[in-house]
């Protein structure tokens, strides 16, 4: 076993699969993201605890969730950019030490609003951490072996996930919730010592660029005034300072899409939302994940504080989901190469907003097993259904040389669905911040019926905008080298002209 740092190698990727140095680049990248994906899952399930303890009311607990998701979707594009262009491996590292540090503030802050800073910090990181796990395997590894070592990324890192809940659970029951956000300083020490000694650096070949901090800013402030507005305004009032920042929000994204233009390098090349299909996927995408960031986190509270679950029981109720997707998203994903994304991305959404009518009839008094159970089984179907299809369509909807970029701005579109439904339905349904019993569960309820309709709209829009089939270059490496002569490739081409 080498101890030795690991060389600079440059953009070019020379590491075969199942070799010792492979294994130990996967271990890094799966340790990094993986924090940031089980912290994204631990925390719904602390929330009820932490509002014990900190008090803070329901706009309390939408800025825990929404803090770290603001900072994480307005800079993953940056952050992408920022590896290529300063180090791949040097900005995980500082992507570890910022969430390790802010994770350490989330652990021991004394009031809510030390641990809604510490979690806008937290976001920072993770903006780090989630692009460049998937940028260090893509630069080291060799063309011929990079899907496989993607693919053991995606599946390892999937069971961080699956477990995020069920570990949650646990520590806030036997510990403190506090340890929910201390567990991750171990974890991120661990991966900065493997990646130090055993990642290679990588930089993007055209490195010299200076990123685009100006869009990068934009965006931030955008999405910042827009939500701090949408949240505190049902909930305190729409004072002055309330209405200040929710127009200097949006004075902010409408300036975003300048910007942009005028940018030689820009965060978000809008060009490529030329594409119907890219567009029309990540609209898909905007639906499905609105609905849903605002179900996990309304049904998790309502488990603990209106039905009785403990945080360990509330956390595993949703385990089948994850577990689902582990078994049936490869399976789907094949499937999807053979008949097109179309079909499964039109019925998975419906699905999806099946499971979520069926959990808007749960509330006090029910149990798991007859009432909880069937809408949480059949959500974890309707994902499954959706989502590999999904992220085919977006990379196959765009140029090869453009796939990391298709791919970051369909993560962060995920990530401002979450942040902006999660600051918007609950008022918008009625919940307000006193609602306790079945007040509260009534309006979870008139929630989960929303976040329905909203998966249906998903639903219509993919069967609009999505083509029938994958063009044969995006189904085999060999073909990559290959000019497409598809008729949906001339489509696209098309479009793009």
């Amino acid at each position: 076993m080498s101890t030795a740092a690991a060389p600079d190698t440059g953009a070019a990727g020379t590491i075969a699969f199942g070799t010792a140095q492979a294994r130990w680049v996967i271990f890094a990248a799966i340790l990094g993201s993986g924090i940031a994906f089980l912290d994204s899952t631990v925390v719904n399930v602390a929330l009820p605890a932490i509002q014990d303890d900190l008090g803070g009311g329901l706009s309390g607990l939408q800025w825990i969730v929404d803090g770290y998701l603001l900072t994480l979707s307005a800079l993953l594009l940056l952050g992408g950019a920022l590896g290529d262009e300063f180090g791949r491996r040097r900005m995980f590292i500082v992507g570890l030490f910022a969430f390790t540090g802010a994770s350490l503030l989330c652990g021991l802050a004394p009031n809510i609003g030390a641990l809604i800073f510490a979690r806008i910090l937290q976001g920072v990181g993770g903006a780090l951490l989630v692009p460049g796990s998937l940028s260090l395997i893509s630069a080291s590894f060799r063309e011929e072996d990079r899907g496989a070592a993607i693919g053991a990324w995606s599946g390892l890192t999937g069971i961080s996930t699956a477990i995020g809940p069920f570990l949650g659970g646990w520590l806030v029951d036997s510990v403190s919730w506090r340890w929910v956000f201390l567990i991750n300083v171990p974890l991120a020490a661990a991966a900065a010592w493997v990646t130090v000694r055993h990642v290679p650096e990588s930089h993007d070949p055209e490195a010299g660029r200076r990123p685009d901090y100006t869009g990068a800013i934009a965006a931030t402030t955008g999405l910042g005034g827009v939500v701090y507005a949408l949240i505190e305004g049902p909930a305190h009032g729409w004072t002055p300072p309330v209405i200040v920042a929710g127009v200097l929000g949006v004075l902010a994204l409408v300036a975003f899409v300048p910007i942009e233009l005028r940018q030689a390098h820009p965060l978000l090349p809008l060009g490529i939302f030329r594409s119907r299909q890219f567009t029309g996927a990540n609209l898909t995408t905007l639906a499905v994940y609105g609905g849903l960031g605002t179900a996990t986190f309304l049904l998790v509270v309502m488990l603990q504080t209106v039905m009785g679950y403990s945080a360990i029981e509330a956390g595993s109720s949703l385990l089948p989901i994850t577990v689902l997707m582990l078994l049936l998203s490869a399976r789907v994903g094949r499937l999807a190469q053979r008949i097109g994304p179309r079909l499964p991305m039109t019925v998975g959404p419906f699905v999806v907003a099946v499971s979520l009518a069926l959990l808007s009839r749960v509330g006090p008094g029910d149990s798991y097993v007859p009432d909880v159970l069937p809408g949480v089984f059949v959500l974890g179907l309707g994902l499954a259904i959706t989502v590999a299809p999904l992220t085919a369509a977006v990379l196959a909807a765009v140029e090869e040389h453009r796939v990391g970029v298709a791919s970051g701005v369909n993560n962060a579109v995920a990530r401002v669905a979450g942040l902006l439904s999660v600051a918007v339905l609950p008022a918008a349904v009625g919940i307000g911040s006193g609602d306790a019993g079945a007040a509260f569960a009534d309006g979870v309820s008139r929630a989960l019926l929303v976040s329905a309709a909203l998966a249906v709209v998903g639903g219509v829009i993919a069967a609009i905008t999505i083509r029938r089939s994958i063009p044969q270059r995006m189904m085999t490496q060999a073909a990559l080298d290959q000019p497409c002569h598809a008729p949906e490739c001339a489509e696209e081409e098309a479009a793009a002209a």
